[in-house]
């Protein structure tokens, strides 16, 4: 046993002797509480006006999610802004209450009282803001008010929610709201910026193409036009079992029209593809609208006080056009991909007669409302038709509706192949054929299964009519399938950075991996490729997944690595960068040397360049923020280049931008 000596006090052999302190003496070795300690005098709680006070808001925020649901909700104050605690007290900024034994941590107790004091809280541009920026839907999250009872109001008669599924999907938390709730900070109505007139004069005869290609007026900007491409040939890459299906389709783009300067279709490019909205889905709008059969295809004239719409990237400006109202909703108008906004649900209870739906829309347009607008913006992907059910006493106009719908928008695709060396014979000469793969994009309908992309969804049904018609023995050209695409994006990274010599990686996980296909055939061209390209191809399973296997022209195994997530040895793509690091870390600083990236940003991007930076930290003998330091100066030099569809429009991907 260990003796302990201390000074001016008798030792025993086999005893310690505790020394006397203020609060312990050797006959009582419990220690009692300071009594010469200084106590901290914290003054009470300062509120301001009850109807404007936050810390009123957080009593309907808890009561709203006391739901299981596990929608997000509006973000708390983090708690590691305790250290500007003092200079805001002495500013009168913020309020402290003494905490009880078993209260929260002291820093929870930072009741903001109005959006000013989140600012000096937080700071502007801080790190601490990009907290709250990561989970804001960017409609003013911290204007919540409460919602409180009408102290002269007799009778509470509390909302009766609308008995129907697709209100149930909603998800919505209404808290308190009666009938009688005060609302304050209402958006006002959107002012009405389009009209359908009368045709003013007849002019030539107007032919709609509506099923096939989109108006006229539907145009990118120059020197871009919307051009009818034939579906030459497409089928299936996944096999029957597969998480997701993807589709490989072949475009004859023999008579694209010339463009203005060197445009042309390259290697690791991209096409925009204009889908339009399901035919399904448009007729349903229609029908819960009110809209009479006759008036769907009848010739009106468009009249826009200004903006770019019905256009894609027209110019700003009022426009007058002829055009139907089914034109309008299945090729300018998004039904799907975009969650709603506050316009939207405010043209909703300006022209809604149930009182009950009325007040739920007029209370989601206030600032009582903004928690329960919040989570409806950031939970799931919301439809117009889904809200037009959810609320069937509204009946807005068609050209009030449209009015605060966003832009539909092209999607757009990474070419699969070298468009400069793919061409089909015809009999009397070269059909020159452009190549991509799409995967389409699910996510959960209210209704039950599946709600497809707009995108996706429209290239699956041509699929589906030309794989038909193979299956039966029909040529699909004389289906006559058309898509309407555009060539565009042809500088974007993959494309500029592509090299025609050195040493490359290519490394792309589900249908990322398609653009690199090109890459190779387009080395193929010029040189032996083994042990100058590597391809490193993240599936899920070889058996289902694997796109363009045994079509890369090249024996496979002496270039291709087949990484597998929930097949073999179930890894990732970034696991093979490190099994390969020094190849990774020749490539980095080989002259010539180029290491290309095509997924996700989240996941396996991230992933990846994780990855490589531990590469370099162990090759290159770094500390990590060495090794990123060095890995952005690698990206600056066009050496590591890695596009996201999480980038929209400028940095494409095989699987697109398509989150409809």
């Amino acid at each position: 046993m260990a003796h302990i000596h201390l000074e001016g006090q008798p030792q025993h052999e086999g005893h310690i002797c505790w020394p006397e302190t203020t609060t312990s003496h050797p006959s009582d070795p419990i220690p009692s509480e300071p009594t010469d300690t200084p106590q901290i005098q914290l003054p009470p709680r300062i509120t301001k006006n009850p109807a404007d006070s936050l810390s009123s808001s957080a009593t309907s925020l808890n009561y709203m999610s006391s739901s299981n649901s596990e929608s997000p909700t509006t973000p708390a104050t983090e708690p590691h802004v305790e250290n500007e605690l003092e200079e805001l007290k002495d500013e009168g900024v913020i309020a402290i209450t003494p905490a009880a034994p078993e209260g929260r941590r002291f820093s929870d107790q930072l009741i903001p009282s109005d959006p000013e004091e989140v600012k000096k809280i937080l700071g502007e541009g801080s790190e601490n803001s990009r907290l709250i920026e990561k989970v804001c839907c960017g409609e003013g999250c911290c204007k919540l008010e409460a919602l409180e009872l009408d102290p002269e109001s007799k009778d509470h008669i509390p909302v009766v929610v609308p008995d129907n599924d697709a209100f149930r999907s909603l998800n919505l938390k209404l808290g308190p709201l009666s009938l009688d709730s005060k609302l304050t900070r209402t958006l006002e109505l959107p002012a009405e910026v389009l009209s359908f007139l009368p045709l003013i004069h007849k002019s030539t005869p107007y032919e709609s193409t509506v099923l096939k290609h989109p108006p006229r007026f539907v145009t990118p900007h120059p020197p871009f036009e919307v051009f009818s491409a034939k579906l030459h040939h497409a089928r299936e890459l996944t096999k029957a079992g597969a998480e997701k299906r993807t589709y490989h389709f072949d475009l004859d783009v023999t008579d694209y029209p010339e463009e203005s300067g060197t445009v042309d279709f390259v290697v690791g490019g991209a096409i925009g593809v204009c889908a339009p909205n399901s035919e399904e889905i448009v007729n349903e709008v229609f029908d819960l609208l009110g809209v009479p059969r006759f008036l769907r295809d009848k010739q009106v004239t468009l009249k826009t006080t200004g903006g770019r719409w019905p256009t894609i990237w027209g110019d700003e400006m009022p426009r007058e056009l002829t055009t139907t109202r089914r034109e309008l909703l299945t090729w300018c108008s998004d039904l799907q991909s975009y969650p709603p906004s506050k316009p939207l649900f405010r043209v909703l209870a300006e022209y809604t007669t149930a009182p009950n739906e009325k007040k739920i829309l007029e209370y989601l347009s206030s600032a009582q409302g903004q928690a329960a607008f919040c989570d409806l913006r950031t939970g799931p992907h919301l439809t117009i038709t889904q809200i037009l059910n959810a609320f069937p006493s509204s009946q807005p106009p068609l050209n009030r509706l449209i009015s605060v719908l966003s832009t539909l928008m092209p999607r757009f695709y990474s070419l699969s192949q070298d468009p400069m060396i793919s061409c089909q014979r015809d009999g009397s000469g070269c059909r020159r054929i452009i190549e991509m793969a799409v995967t389409v994009h699910e996510t959960p309908n209210w209704r039950g299964g599946p709600r497809k992309g707009v995108g996706s969804g429209f290239m699956e049904r041509i699929a589906h009519k030309a794989i038909s018609a193979t299956n039966n023995g029909i040529n699909p050209l004389t289906l006559d399938l058309r898509v309407p695409m555009f060539r565009g994006l042809m500088a974007n990274p993959l494309a500029r950075e592509f090299c025609m010599d050195g040493p490359m990686m290519l490394i792309g996980s589900g249908v990322g991996i398609a653009p690199f296909r090109g890459f190779v055939h387009r080395r193929l061209r010029s040189d032996n490729i083994t042990n100058k390209v590597w391809v490193v191809q993240g599936i899920r399973d070889s058996l289902l997944d694997e796109i363009y296997s045994g079509d890369w022209g090249v024996e496979e195994n002496k270039i291709k690595m087949i990484v597998q997530s929930r097949g073999g040895q179930h890894e990732y793509v970034q696991d093979a960068v490190r099994h390969q690091a020094d190849i990774v870390w020749l490539l980095l600083n080989a002259l010539d040397g180029r290491i290309f990236v095509c997924g996700s940003a989240k996941g396996m991007g991230e992933g990846v360049e994780r990855a490589v930076v531990d590469v370099v930290i162990d090759k290159g003998n770094l500390n990590r923020e060495e090794a990123v330091a060095f890995l952005e100066g690698k990206k600056k030099e066009g050496v590591y280049i890695a596009v996201s569809s999480s980038l929209v429009f400028s940095c494409p991907l095989g699987m697109v931008w398509d989150w409809s």
